[in-house]
């Protein structure tokens, strides 16, 4: 079988630092091989939405070639622009303005909600394109899984901040929101210590740790993780005795979004997006008035959240992309279809694509936090990949 001609590449979910560099590196390393590269914008929607024509549809498929992605690594986000949009899961309302009701009727499922699958598989075929690279978190893997088990030929790139996609060690994005939040850390201390306060920084991480705990890593700060249900009074006792101790007068610890502790509940708020999702209520907010009020210490809830994805990459994010882009197109001109791009053993490789429902990677508790103390674990880290992130 001849190897493919025609590839397109998208971003879906939450934009990260480094996607611009995976976009070009696909981009020149294809055209290199002889390929015609075509951007889907928007993500899946790019896939249900877009009119295939002889004309073409700027509004979702745009050409790429060197011209136009020579200078688009040195900024941070996505020049495809991305959503949350799951054609496997479509409400009504989002449903493209011109699908026919009664073929719709025909994908609607028992909830209400519509599998354009069809429509994806149709618009691949249409548009030409022998293969896709798909960049993105566990819900545009979830959906990439759905394509491969079609028979989409298909090579899929991870990120996500979170770092939490199984099957790999490191996601596009994380090395970069671990360098934001030391930077936004390290410039509130100022203002910590000057009034006094205990600090309370929320960060990403509904599922896993990975950031929270990295980040105190970095700062030398107290971090609770959502692996953990962690004792209230005992990290009260902690920030209080740090607060007493630094000459400065201020303590600091990072919470996980999706961190609680024993014996509280943090609801979801808001409307589900595409992929069942809902925000957590904000516990920063919930834990510094507890804080507050058990130690008497004034605390003060700050958030380390979008900043932490926007700006250019920083230089482990930057090498990582580029290697990645390069890794997935060899296994595209090998025709080794079916796999995403990974870190395994502190060595790129390529691994199956989690299926869909598959659980967040986690925080190895025992290897890498001290439950008692709130703190990661800085021992025992001998034969342990650079990053210290193994694959539990």
């Amino acid at each position: 079988m001849r190897g493919p001609r025609r590839i397109g590449v998208l971003t879906g979910g939450g934009d990260v630092p480094g996607l611009n560099s995976v976009i070009k590196s696909v981009t020149y390393r294809a055209t290199e091989l002889g390929m015609e590269v075509y951007g889907i914008r928007r993500g899946w929607e790019g896939l249900t939405h877009v009119r295939p024509s002889a004309e073409g549809d700027p509004e979702y498929i745009r050409p790429l070639d060197r011209r136009n992605t020579r200078t688009i690594d040195r900024t941070g986000g996505t020049i495809l622009h991305t959503t949350r949009t799951n054609p496997a899961k479509m409400p009504g309302a989002s449903l493209p303005p011109w699908l026919d009701p009664a073929r719709a009727a025909t994908m609607r499922m028992p909830d209400g909600r519509y599998d354009l699958t069809p429509v994806v598989l149709e618009h691949l075929e249409q548009l030409g394109l022998d293969a896709l690279v798909t960049i993105g978190g566990d819900d545009t893997l979830s959906f990439s899984r759905i394509l491969v088990d079609k028979g989409v030929h298909l090579v899929a790139i991870p990120k996500t901040m979170d770092n939490d996609v199984p099957g790999t060690e490191y996601c596009i994005g994380f090395s970069s929101a671990i360098t934001r939040a030391k930077e936004l850390i390290d410039r509130q201390r100022t203002t910590l210590g000057s009034h006094e306060r205990i600090g309370v920084f929320r960060i990403f991480g509904r599922d896993a740790g990975f950031s929270a705990l990295f980040a105190a890593y970095v700062t030398s700060a107290r971090c609770v993780i959502p692996e953990v249900r962690y004792d209230l009074a005992n990290l009260c006792s902690l920030l209080a005795e740090d607060h007493r101790s630094t000459p400065s007068r201020y303590a600091i610890v990072i919470t996980a979004e999706g961190a609680i502790w024993e014996g509280a509940a943090v609801p979801e708020v808001g409307t589900a997006d595409a992929f069942g999702h809902r925000h957590k209520a904000n516990v920063g907010e919930a834990l510094a008035a507890e804080i507050g009020r058990r130690t008497g210490i004034e605390a003060l809830e700050m958030e380390l959240t979008y900043d932490l994805r926007s700006g250019q990459p920083d230089a482990i994010d930057q090498i990582v992309s580029s290697t990645f882009a390069n890794v997935a197109m060899d296994l595209v001109a090998a025709g080794e279809f079916g796999r995403m791009v990974a870190i395994r053993d502190g060595k790129y490789a390529a691994t199956s694509l989690p299926a869909p429902g598959e659980p967040a990677r986690r925080v190895d508790i025992e290897a890498m936090y001290n439950v008692d103390r709130c703190r990661p674990r800085y021992d025992g880290r001998m034969g342990l990949p650079m990053l210290l992130v193994g694959l539990t």
